[in-house]
């Protein structure tokens, strides 16, 4: 069996599977592109826009207004948002992302719905208490879906003005009606368990959020054990293989979806979700990926603007670089991350594999200069950082590479922020052969896979992981996180994907977390012991 057949195998026990011709999938290169890109598509849409983001920026009257435009001149377009409730309403009653979109709800009652996801974790006195500006700390919608049509795009970005000029992010656009479908799913089971934005009546507030009768949950507010467990059974079917069926979302057949490794595709796609203490894939999906017996001078690139990987993330990227893998993994059949015998046990000692980590640099944190508490964050990430690399150089040696990406900085003209996460793995060039993936008839779109062990070089990595997670604690227990792996054996999305890692890596220098300016203060480390203490999370 080749190493690409196997992930997929893996992989298939941890999700449903997409196959997708790789000519249908874009990799854009930075947030101008994906803005033009984005309402480009919105001003073409013909059915239905679906966006999934923690939140619109409060002055995007454009990308407003070019929605608005796409409704007035569409009756029968759909429009469905869904943010989430904190950050949404954080300036109120100063103008904010909720009072942006209400006007489009009074405009289009029959066509607009915008519904707002508020965490389970912060009720009660905690909700009361905790200061606004440090709230979302206890968790947030943190998915980034945005589709029109039978076209979806998978991010890390939000919708707001630096997001769209001068903030690093990655951005994959699919062009298929069934991955557009499935993710479509994805956003109205969250937003069916989420708050109803309404006007609400006159010589009122402007707004008020209701929890509807038809939400299959009772609200998070009130209940939040309850809404765990029916969040819990509304998402199970749509991440569990055996239980996942087709018809449950699409009246139109796809043939080959969820079908065997074995089915005549390239390339595949295999959706990731986590939602608190309810379900989680990403951390059994990075664990088959991480712990797989790869060849020889395999190599995996790992970036994330804010460096602060799970526990379970660190230990599988050090263990990955120094050969010793985990000798047990997360179940995928569970909805937790309890450590559990994995249906594929991975040998204890495989090939180290050269792994390369990028993050911000503090001038590209987003946090810096910021007053209070998220002040200290880019001297958090530089101490979190560091411990890391201590740790890498202790047990990997040279096998891991830490780098940090700069691009001016935020706080003077042409400063940008990086905000890019993902994982990128690439197989020596004797591992690309024709057995890789079964070959099919391409589309002419598609370029061909052929055997790159006779080309002379890998064209780039066959495997990725795309989506909204920092893969840190607070990703896996407190946010909510969508996100998707693409297994592909072609090598014109090789190239696309190589190009990427290279974009990102244009800003990138060597570290220089132990120079004098970057020392971190005790005050930074009792925050981060106290924000640990009190059930919140990086």
């Amino acid at each position: 069996m080749s190493v690409l057949a196997g992930i997929s195998s893996q992989l298939e026990n941890c999700g449903p599977r997409i196959p997708i011709s790789a000519g249908d999938i874009a990799v854009l290169e930075g947030p101008a592109q994906f803005y033009d890109t984005l309402k480009s598509s919105i001003g073409k849409a013909k059915k239905r826009i679906f966006l999934s983001t923690l939140y619109v920026g409060k002055t995007e009257y454009e990308l407003v207004a070019c929605i608005r435009a796409a409704l007035e001149r569409n009756p029968s377009l759909q429009l469905s948002i869904l943010t989430d409730a904190l950050r949404g309403t954080r300036e109120h009653p100063d103008p904010s992302c909720a009072s942006l979109l209400l006007p489009l709800i009074k405009d289009f009652p029959n066509q607009v719905e915008i519904r707002m996801y508020h965490t389970p974790n912060l009720t009660g006195l905690r909700k009361r208490y905790v200061p606004k500006r440090i709230n979302e700390g206890w968790g947030l919608q943190h998915m980034k879906i945005y589709g029109i049509d039978d076209t979806v795009i998978l991010s890390g970005a939000n919708l707001s003005n630096d997001y769209f000029t001068n903030r690093q992010d990655r951005y994959h656009v699919f062009k298929s009606k069934v991955a557009s479908d499935y993710f479509a799913k994805i956003h109205h089971a969250m937003a069916g368990i989420s708050f109803l934005l309404v006007p609400s009546a006159p010589h009122t507030t402007p707004w008020v959020l209701t929890w509807p009768q038809s939400n299959p949950a009772p609200s998070p507010m009130e209940e939040p054990d309850a809404y765990n467990t029916a969040t819990t059974k509304v998402f199970k079917e749509l991440i569990t293989p055996s239980h996942y069926s087709l018809e449950s979302f699409s009246e139109t057949r796809s043939k080959g979806f969820l079908s065997s490794p074995s089915s005549q595709s390239t390339t595949s796609i295999y959706p990731i979700l986590s939602l608190p203490q309810s379900i989680n894939t990403e951390i059994p999906t990075l664990t088959t990926l991480l712990s797989y017996p790869y060849p020889q001078m395999s190599s995996y690139f790992f970036t994330a603007g804010y460096f602060n990987p799970h526990p379970l993330v660190a230990s599988l990227l050090l263990a990955a670089s120094n050969g010793n893998v985990a000798s047990s993994t997360t179940n995928p059949n569970t909805t937790s991350s309890t450590l559990s015998a994995s249906p594929f046990p991975p040998p204890s000692q495989q090939h180290p594999l050269h792994g390369t980590i990028l993050t911000a640099h503090p001038h590209a944190n987003g946090f810096l200069g910021s007053s209070g508490v998220s002040g200290l964050l880019p001297g958090a990430y530089t101490l979190l950082a560091r411990r890391f690399l201590g740790a890498a150089r202790q047990r990997c040696g040279d096998y891991v590479v830490l780098k940090e990406w700069k691009r001016g900085k935020v706080s003077e003209q042409e400063g940008w922020t990086y905000h890019a996460k993902g994982l990128w793995i690439t197989l020596p060039k004797d591992e690309y052969n024709t057995s890789a993936s079964p070959q099919t008839t391409t589309s002419h779109k598609e370029t061909p896979s052929v055997p790159l062990a006779l080309s002379g070089a890998a064209a780039g990595p066959s495997i990725t992981v795309i989506g909204s997670s920092n893969y840190t604690l607070r990703s896996n227990t407190l946010d909510t996180e969508v996100g998707a792996v693409i297994v592909t054996s072609n090598e014109g999305l090789q190239r696309r994907l190589k190009a990427e890692e290279e974009n990102l890596l244009r800003y990138a220098q060597d570290e220089e977390l132990w120079k004098k300016d970057r020392r971190v203060g005790p005050v930074v480390r009792i925050a981060l012991w106290i924000v640990g203490l009190v059930g919140g999370a990086l």
